[in-house]
């Protein structure tokens, strides 16, 4: 029986092999997704594990030894930056031959050399050194091998010190082994990815774009469906019972699954090299990171053709009725409205935790992909049920002949018409859901105002943290020499130096918050001559300002109308006061930028970094909703495409159904533009209704998830998205246009004749 179906299915016409075609397409698309998935997540947590011995000095991420090692290694950490990319800077002193090495490395650099990853060696080489090699003085020794290097693109240096020059300097710690915890797993590591919420954000994605591919799948084994029952109903009327029936039917639908997993394995290969390229933590993966284990390469291989033969056959369970059947069908009866059960219960769920959000990662996997799937399943249950309220209130308002069909039709037939559209029903959900939490995610951390000042003035943080109280640095610097200073104005290119001093009067200033903070010190001449930088009072020497405000600029805007309050000290006194902040005001230029970063590195080794406002936003939270904003272009693009093919296949499947019942018509005398306008509007009318609700569910699904997880309220998104739907909408009709077509080809008399 196995042998007959396999010559059914690939020797009966082109119809047939059509329909396999498509079929297999729609799992191989399937296949896919979910391999890039899975190899993601692989690739995510390689990456962090090469990033575990950067954070080798974090107490929970310590490896110790037991006694502690007697000759431990001394290192220092800083993360410094070059035209927008980042440097990780390891200063490093062995106190012994059995000092821990870092990986990549054949052994700890001596005092004035260094290794660097190959990437940052090729910069080094191109960049001006007074722009960025100055900063790193001493002799290249060699290069870091992949074992450090998160990335292909890491941009990281190891530079050997004396134990008596490394142990006096700021942040330094003694290790005894590297570390080689994940930072996933460490809440207060400082380097590495959030692989748990990457995580979930991947599961949500592809459970996202696993749906509508289900549905194309679905809707690709239905292709003539009509003509195949009516070919099973022969076989049993020639004796088959239906058991055979079922197996020719399983057969079939197995062949185009296995065909249509072999063709993804084959996908994900090709382009596997490519996909690694792509910069989704924010750096590029190595290629062998984004791998599949053995695991994933059976549970796909296995999963997915059942998985695919069982939606096959749930599309095709009207095949084992008996064999006169399918010529005695009567109109099914109309959906009830208990279908809206499931997306009631979806929202219900998210809405119940609001305010009780899952502390582990796996709990919250489980709440908000249960409660997203719950209302995604409850569009398309729901759908023919909306159909055919809208479809009835139609037809009941119009006495026009291709409007009246199309919604007599649709009333009584609901769940063929919505099945058309399902796919982008779900991709407009998909797409209302990703776009109102980025479009809140960025309004809520969007960081510092996008200014002149904020590209142009570079700002040294010396306190290395703020305490919990307000205004509070847990260090500062010494006093600047005058030297120093003026070498800093004398750079070209550079407006203005300022320096905010830390307080020694205690006092405080009110900036419109819960209670006043401690206030920083300001020479008002010196701030003058920076940019953005705000003014003080009528006839004040000195100035009390926020602490923070040179280096957080996302409040309100520092220039008071009455001007920064003045303060009893006097500008000489000031000199003497320790350092928070040195800001210096440029005129925007790169170079310029990266020579003043070069001069503050020199003369303050071991410091922070000097950024720029949009700089630090940039390198924040900035890298991060980049790549949310690029997951959900991919979410976006993905689900639309998908659903558009899906809707291509079923439009064209349903005039193939109904051939020879619109060739009666048109033999009857009804036009052919009328028929038209008839498929036109049977998939119009549920596609705009279908579609207003997803939308709505969309947003709803957002806010939901937004003020649980983060607390934030849903924010309007921008005209990007109603462009987005918009193109979307147009493009549905734009295909159901494309297939019309085909109806005079297919409706002709010889139809009438041959069925």
């Amino acid at each position: 029986m196995i042998a007959f179906s396999l010559r059914l299915s690939l020797r009966a016409g082109r119809e047939a092999a059509v329909r396999l075609a498509i079929t297999a397409g729609a799992v191989a698309l399937g296949v896919g997704l979910l391999l890039v998935t899975l190899a993601g997540i692989n690739g995510v947590q390689a990456q962090n594990a090469r990033y575990a011995w950067l954070n080798s000095a974090v107490p929970e991420a310590a490896a110790r030894h037991t006694p502690p090692s007697s000759e431990p290694l001394w290192a220092t950490l800083i993360t410094d930056t070059y035209r927008g990319k980042t440097i990780t800077r390891v200063d490093v002193a062995a106190t012994g031959p059995r000092s821990p090495i870092p990986p990549g490395i054949a052994h700890v650099p001596d005092p004035g050399r260094y290794y660097v990853s190959p990437a940052l060696g090729d910069l080094l080489r191109s960049a001006p050194a007074d722009q960025l090699g100055a900063r790193y003085p001493g002799e290249r020794v060699g290069t870091i091998g992949d074992a450090a290097l998160p990335s292909p693109d890491s941009l990281i240096i190891i530079i050997g010190h004396t134990v008596d020059e490394l142990a006096q300097a700021p942040g330094a710690a003694q290790i005894d082994a590297m570390s080689t915890m994940t930072p996933g797993n460490c809440s207060t590591c400082l380097h590495g990815t959030d692989s748990n919420g990457i995580i979930l954000i991947l599961s949500v994605t592809s459970a996202a774009l696993l749906f509508p591919v289900l549905i194309f799948i679905g809707t690709a084994t239905r292709f003539a469906a009509a003509r195949r029952e009516q070919r099973f109903a022969a076989l049993r009327l020639v004796g088959a019972t239906p058991r055979q029936v079922s197996v020719v039917s399983a057969v079939e639908s197995t062949v185009a699954a296995v065909a249509g997993t072999a063709v993804g394995f084959a996908l994900f290969f090709l382009f596997h090299a490519p996909l690694a390229q792509l910069p989704f933590t924010g750096e590029r993966f190595h290629t062998a990171d984004l791998s599949l284990s053995a695991r994933d390469i059976l549970v796909v291989a296995l999963g997915v053709p059942v998985a695919a033969a069982i939606a096959a056959r749930l599309a095709l369970r009207r095949i084992r009725i008996s064999p006169l059947g399918v010529s005695r069908r009567v109109t099914p009866r109309p959906p009830r409205a208990y279908r809206l059960i499931p997306l009631v219960a979806g929202i219900a769920e998210l809405t119940y935790f609001i305010g009780r959000r899952p502390e582990s990662t796996s709990g919250q996997s489980q709440a908000y992909l249960t409660g997203i799937l719950l209302m995604m399943i409850g569009l398309i249950v729901a759908g023919p049920w909306l159909t055919m309220i809208g479809a009835r209130l139609l037809a009941r308002r119009t006495n026009r002949t291709e409007t009246l069909i199309a919604g007599r039709r649709l009333a009584d037939n609901p769940q063929a018409g919505f099945r058309a559209i399902s796919g982008l029903v779900l991709a407009l959900f998909v797409t209302s859901t990703a776009i109102g939490v980025i479009t809140t995610f960025v309004a809520e951390r969007g960081g510092e105002r996008d200014t002149a000042a904020s590209r142009s003035t570079l700002v040294a943080d010396f306190t290395g943290g703020w305490t919990s109280t307000p205004g509070v640095p847990r260090a500062t610097l010494p006093p600047i020499p005058e030297s120093v200073l003026a070498g800093l104005r004398a750079l070209p290119g550079v407006r203005g130096v300022s320096v905010v001093h830390a307080n020694p009067l205690g006092t405080t200033i009110d900036t419109g918050g819960s209670r006043p903070i401690v206030a920083a010190l300001m020479s008002c001449r010196e701030a003058a001559a920076v940019q953005g930088f705000g003014r003080c009072a009528a006839g004040a020497e000195v100035a009390q300002v926020p602490s923070y405000f040179a280096i957080d600029r996302s409040g309100p805007d520092p220039d008071q109308a009455a001007g920064w309050p003045a303060a009893p000290l006097t500008s000489e006194r000031l000199r003497d006061v320790p350092v928070q902040v040195l800001v210096v005001g440029t005129t925007g230029s790169q170079p310029v930028l990266e020579r003043v970063r070069t001069a503050l590195t020199l003369a303050f080794p071991r410091q922070a970094p000097a950024l720029t406002g949009s700089e630090r936003h940039r390198l924040g939270d900035g890298k991060l909703l980049d790549g949310y904003r690029r997951l959900a272009d991919v979410v976006i693009v993905v689900s639309l495409c998908i659903a558009g093919c899906s809707l291509a296949v079923s439009v064209i499947a349903g005039l193939n159904d109904r051939k020879r019942p619109f060739s009666l018509l048109r033999l009857a005398g009804v036009q052919l533009g009328t028929l038209r306008r008839v498929i036109a509007l049977e998939s119009a009318i549920p596609l705009l209704i279908s579609a207003a609700v997803a939308i709505g569910a969309g947003f709803l699904a957002a806010e939901l998830f937004l003020e649980s997880q983060l607390h934030y309220t849903l924010q309007p998104p921008g005209a990007g998205y109603y462009l987005t739907v918009a193109a979307g909408l147009i493009g549905a009709l734009g295909v159901i246009a494309c297939t019309l077509p085909l109806l005079a080809r297919i409706t002709g008399p010889e139809t009438a004749r041959n069925e």
